[in-house]
């Protein structure tokens, strides 16, 4: 992503093409209510509006004249248009020719494909239009070259290019769909609620909140950034529109420029986990787990809040190392602040819960933005609609014409097989071990953040890593099944039919270690109908949405690790501070980024009973805070070694699994006392 072009502007366009995003955002309101189209159809259509902004708003190469810049790119977004227009007559007459390419058909199936590799290349950098490439010439041609389990024999090319078209795991498949329906309309509601002042309210709400405590200022970062991510959807331009006023903010009250921009930088990171929007992730993370929209976004507050929290922990030991004190000049009124313009996302939230769609949601919430910008600071004519309208087609451009894109690998790895494979291969290599998983699936998504977005780091993960990681979890269920004796009769039938060398095992006790060796033993042909009869089955689905949350929580890191990640360098543009420096410094604040999924996976936090969610969301707190006092060695005072090592240890054990209710409250007191005696200067 380090070459990716700037997020479009409304105003550095011509009028003309302001002029037509806005009547493409009103085509896409039109695709999601009473519209009959084929969802094929609208996918195809949703690229050719969107190909054809992204072509004659990015120009192709910066050394290009202004004039040949503009001649080609509104060639190829005339010529992407006319593609899809082909495609979409064509379509019956290809199947009514049993499926065989014409030379038309050859023609625009590979200039669609061409002008998408060129347009995300411009929009999004170089890394997903090389993938894609990769991932077409190995389903093609490569693939049969490749030794052990990773070969492929191949398809022809015109298979390739079919399923490129018209399969439904391809360009113009599932990722489009959510593209023109969920991420549109989400990103067309986050564009008027930014639009009609909701920025300047979520900043002045959250200095009302937190400016008075120590380290205020540094609050108001989490907080503001935390509501504006919720709509937003980006890290960088949460960080861009909010720490504008929170890093001056923090700058003047005390807190170090350095630790003022990593604040912000892992605030706004914070803000793409957080419902409704999460960055597109939610209506991704819907598709892939079969889980409804309203699950996903209710699993995932939790641990956002919990993020956050981790955060302010940071905020509040560092403000009070520089001795920062409270803001009393904090004092703006509700009725000052303009809160109605707040009122749509109530109103979001509400018809969700209501059982209303997702897409239907978006649309009455953003007409009622326009409305309720009435009473705040930004009143709306037909003017800023319109250009409300644009710049929110301009802005889904850029993610339409990725994910498009990226439909190209999603298409190769269903294809070819190379999912299950590339999740076998994770396994064996951890051998079984979740921690090795989980670092190995970190790894893969720092080095995947190096070129993509965090979304698109996402999409292309999670197909490979979350069934793996989803399988160990249910391998970790069953061990327990075995070791508390939980196992059903009907499960202990099919091992003694099925395996009969665990029939000795099933008679007596089993302990930890001889339960991981049996089921390690287990055939993953039978495997499955074992777990199935052997755990309940909310706990196998709760598994694999657990898994894509953490690897979708893991995507996120690309943001705040060295040495590229923009939104910590968006950050120190603002703050002025040394881009790799400023980079560590969000890394370090953002470390909840690699704990809370941790938690995930050692504990039923995501699909657990509520008084289990709740249990384990205080002990992770406490344990939050005990993890950052050993991390920068104070608390409300400094903390000797010895201290800091006790801190450290306690917050170990409260998020290890299987640790006895009993020590957890032990560990919960040891800690109170610490920062008890912290406070008075005697830790």
């Amino acid at each position: 992503m380090s070459d990716a072009a700037a997020p479009i502007e409304t105003s550095a366009q011509p009028r003309w093409l302001v002029l037509t995003a806005a009547a493409v955002a009103l085509t896409h309101l039109y695709f999601n209510s009473i519209s009959s189209l084929s969802d094929l159809r609208a996918s195809l259509l949703h690229f050719a509006m969107l190909g054809f902004l992204t072509a004659c708003a990015v120009p192709m190469a910066k050394a290009w004249t202004s004039r040949t810049a503009l001649l080609v790119g509104r060639t190829m977004g005339v010529l992407a248009a006319l593609a899809c227009v082909y495609l979409i007559f064509a379509e019956d007459a290809f199947y009514a020719r049993g499926q065989s390419f014409a030379a038309a058909d050859w023609v625009f199936a590979i200039v669609a494909v061409l002008c998408a590799l060129e347009l995300t290349r411009r929009s999004s950098g170089w890394v997903i239009p090389i993938l894609a490439i990769l991932a077409l010439t190995y389903t093609a041609w490569w693939g049969r070259f490749v030794p052990g389990v990773l070969q492929f024999p191949g398809l022809t090319w015109e298979t390739v290019l079919y399923r490129a078209t018209y399969g439904g795991d391809g360009m113009f498949g599932t990722v489009a769909r959510i593209s023109w329906s969920y991420v549109f309309m989400f990103v067309l509601f986050g564009t008027f609620l930014l639009r009609s002042g909701a920025s300047d309210v979520i900043l002045a709400l959250a200095q009302r909140a937190a400016g008075r405590f120590i380290g205020g200022p540094g609050f108001v970062a989490v907080i503001s950034s935390g509501m504006m991510g919720s709509v937003s959807g980006s890290a960088i331009g949460n960080t861009v529109s909010t720490g504008v006023v929170t890093i001056p903010l923090m700058k003047r009250a005390g807190f170090p420029a350095k630790s003022a921009a990593g604040i912000e930088a892992a605030s706004s990171t914070g803000g793409q986990l957080m419902p409704p929007v999460m960055g597109a992730g939610a209506f991704l993370m819907a598709t892939y787990t079969g889980e409804s929209y309203l699950t996903i976004i209710s699993v995932a507050a939790l641990p956002a809040l919990l993020y956050f929290l981790s955060v302010a922990f940071q905020v509040r030991i560092v403000a009070h190392k520089q001795s920062i004190r409270p803001d009393t000049a904090a004092s703006t009124t509700l009725k000052a602040i303009g809160w109605p313009v707040l009122l749509p996302v109530a109103l979001l939230v509400g018809l969700l819960v209501a059982g209303f769609t997702p897409t239907l949601s978006a649309a009455a919430a953003t007409a009622a933005t326009v409305i309720a910008a009435r009473f705040g600071p930004r009143p709306m004519d037909l003017r800023d609609v319109i250009d409300a309208l644009a710049q929110a087609s301009f802005t889904a451009a850029s993610i339409g014409v990725l994910l498009i894109t990226v439909g190209l690998v999603i298409m190769a790895v269903t294809t070819t097989g190379l999912g299950p494979t590339i999740s076998q291969m994770i396994l064996t290599w951890a051998d079984g071990s979740l921690l090795l998983t989980l670092t190995l699936i970190a790894l893969a998504s720092l080095v995947l953040g190096l070129g993509l977005p965090v979304t698109a780091a996402y999409v292309v993960l999670a197909p490979l890593a979350a069934p793996a990681l989803a399988n160990l979890m249910l391998d970790q269920n069953l061990v327990a099944a075995f070791v508390n004796g939980t196992l059903s009769e009907n499960a202990r039938t099919i091992l003694m039919v099925l395996v009969p060398a665990t029939s000795s095992a099933l008679e007596g006790p089993v302990t930890p270690a001889a339960a991981a060796a049996l089921v390690a033993a287990i055939p993953p042909e039978v495997k499955s109908t074992v777990i199935d009869q052997a755990l309940p089955a909310a706990t196998a689905a709760s598994a694999l949405l657990t898994a894509h949350m953490i690897v979708f929580w893991l995507s996120q890191d690309s943001n705040v690790t060295p040495p590229v990640c923009l939104t910590a360098y968006a950050a120190a543009g603002l703050a002025g501070t040394k881009p790799l420096e400023t980079g560590f410094a969000a890394w370090l604040f953002a470390k909840g980024l690699y704990v809370i999924p941790l938690v995930m996976a050692l504990s039923p936090l995501i699909g657990g009973g509520t008084a289990t969610v709740i249990a384990i969301a205080g002990t992770t707190a406490v344990a939050l805070y005990a993890l950052t006092a050993a991390l920068h060695g104070y608390l409300e005072g400094p903390l000797g070694w010895p201290v800091r090592a006790l801190c450290g240890a306690t917050g170990v054990a409260l998020i290890w699994p299987g640790t006895p209710a009993a020590l957890d409250a032990a560990a919960c007191g040891v800690f109170v006392i610490v920062l008890l005696m912290s406070r008075r200067g005697k830790a």
